[in-house]
């Protein structure tokens, strides 16, 4: 059975008051449009066509060549929006997902189970329910005495006894694709919104002696479709404890999981502690083993297994088995640790790499930097890499020693072994195993300090 899907995205989303479309807007760090588009290419769909209107620019660069494009220039109702796919998948056999850009909270294994209803009993339509205390604003589900789906009900149109009942529709559907294209020429726009209903198909299908499904999910997130700002929070809420969830399942340790934030794409291994504060976003990637945070903040980054980083930031980064961050320390985009390194409070790294076992412990900036193994970088030293037009290089090679205060103004290398000696400014290359002394001779002025103290006392007395 081949399945396709199609996803509804072209709705403006007024109700957001943003600039930004709203099906871009993220859940979890992943606009909601990727959510599911993702959920149904897990569960299995071969093709997957978005139907986009307002902002569809905007969706197609950030989907790309995920997907197949139908511009829906009218927003006349989400059947007319279906049917704009007929072009690409009318003469496709098999079933077709018709699903809400604005849901990001269906799963892929809600998907599958209703894909598996609606082959198993051979239904033209399968349509995804919840049942609610206060189903309020909901289409109603109006099922037969053999449990199948008669119609479905919009709220405005429907009578007292019909808003009585519980059970909704979440507006996923899965359908027989031929029949579900043929259905769509028969729907009219008479009702109370002079819109074009997808839900008018069901109708039809009952009429033409067709079976039609209902799959009652009992995740009732799942029904949540996001028209403003305030059930963007809701999702994120819900997909937040949901991602935390999984995490702890997987045998990952949160201390508190209710101020930890870990978005959708983020993978860590069993074994590793997160502390409260800590936010994980983007693609990064945690090891096991690893102790992270409190309030570790890492995006896009790479970290290995035993790591621990500590009130620190870490920005498309890669950290080697081991290593330790922090406190206070940032590690730019660009940084690459190796095994055993050790980067301290008030570091801050960009786009340098440092080797095994290298260390800068304190109060030192690293940028535009290649740094061997067994490297000791002192205390408030500085490569300088800039100079108001062009970064350069400094290259430093396994261990050697850079003692405190040291400026290396790039370019320079320093070889194997080499040790630059506290407070210097070096302005040339040092070979291996040399030692480097680039700062000013001490003069000592004998009584000196005792002639400053007597003057100022002098001032002082002259003035009372």
């Amino acid at each position: 059975m081949k399945v396709m899907a199609i996803v509804l995205a072209a709705g403006q989303g007024k109700r957001m008051k943003s600039k930004l479309y709203k099906v871009l807007h993220p859940v979890c760090g992943k606009p909601m449009v990727g959510h599911v588009l993702g959920v149904v290419q897990e569960a299995a769909a071969e093709r997957s066509v978005v139907i986009v209107g307002h902002g569809a620019e905007m969706v197609k660069s950030y989907l790309g060549n995920d997907a197949e494009y139908v511009l829906q220039e009218q927003q006349l109702g989400t059947g007319h929006a279906v049917r704009q796919a007929e072009a690409l998948l009318g003469g496709e056999e098999g079933t077709t997902i018709v699903i809400c850009g604005d849901t990001p909270l269906v799963q892929a294994s809600t998907i599958s189970a209703m894909l598996e209803l609606h082959k198993s009993s051979g239904a033209a339509a399968t349509v995804l329910t919840a049942a609610f205390e206060v189903p309020t604003g909901y289409g109603r589900v109006i099922r037969g005495q053999d449990g199948t789906v008669q119609r479905i009900v919009e709220q405005k149109d429907c009578s007292p006894e019909e808003v009585a009942v519980k059970e909704i529709n979440t507006g996923t559907y899965c359908f027989d694709n031929q029949k579900l294209f043929a259905a769509l020429a028969k729907v009219t726009s008479n009702n109370a919104q002079g819109e074009f209903y997808l839900t008018d198909v069901i109708g039809i299908f009952r009429e033409d002696g067709e079976s039609v499904q209902g799959y009652c999910t009992t995740d009732l997130a799942e029904a949540i479709g996001v028209n403003d700002r305030v059930a963007l929070a809701e999702a994120e809420r819900f997909m937040r404890d949901r991602i935390n969830r999984n995490h702890l399942l997987g045998g990952v340790t949160l201390i508190d999981a209710s101020s930890t934030y870990i978005e959708a794409d983020v993978q860590i291994g069993s074994d590793t502690v997160i502390y409260p504060g800590t936010v994980l976003r983007g693609s990064t990637i945690i090891g096991e083993d690893c102790i992270i945070g409190p309030q570790a903040d890492i995006t896009d980054s790479s970290i290995g297994n035993g790591v621990t980083i500590k009130y620190s930031v870490v920005a498309e980064s890669i950290v080697g088995d081991t290593s330790s961050v922090g406190p206070y320390a940032n590690l730019r985009p660009g940084s690459k640790l190796g095994v055993g390194c050790k980067i301290g409070d008030f570091v801050e790294l960009k786009n340098a790499s440092l080797d095994d076992g290298s260390k800068v412990s304190h109060l030192s900036y690293v940028g535009d930097a290649k740094v061997g193994k067994d490297v000791n970088i002192g205390c408030g030293a500085i490569t300088v890499n800039y100079d108001g037009y062009n970064k350069f290089v400094t290259e430093i090679g396994d261990n050697a020693f850079v003692g405190s205060n040291v400026n290396l103004i790039a370019p320079v290398k320093i070889g194997d072994g080499a040790y630059v000696v506290a407070g210097s400014t070096v302005t040339h290359d040092v070979p291996a195993g040399d030692l480097a002394i680039a700062r000013e001779r001490q003069v000592n002025k004998p009584g000196y300090a005792d002639k400053i103290r007597g003057r100022a006392k002098a001032k002082k007395e002259k003035k009372q």
